[in-house]
């Protein structure tokens, strides 16, 4: 199951964003993986996916856009 963004386009598999969450939450990609039962191999391919459909090269612009595009749910303190 696929969630498309907001405007349309572009979109993320249930499991690219439970992943994207927790990087959101400080994770690891080993800590990710432990915690989902995957490999770390598994956790980078899901990485790379979404960095490949969001058109970004590291980790904080995957941060920026999943906010900005609704994937990640920020918690306000």
């Amino acid at each position: 199951m696929e969630r498309k963004k907001n405007g349309g386009g572009t979109s993320l598999t249930a499991r690219e964003q439970e992943i994207l969450q927790l990087i959101w939450n400080g994770m690891k990609n080993r800590e990710i993986g432990v915690s989902l039962k995957i490999s770390v191999k598994t956790v980078e391919a899901h990485r790379a996916n979404m960095m490949k459909k969001l058109r970004v090269s590291n980790a904080a612009q995957l941060l920026k856009a999943g906010i900005e595009d609704g994937f990640i749910r920020v918690r306000r303190r």
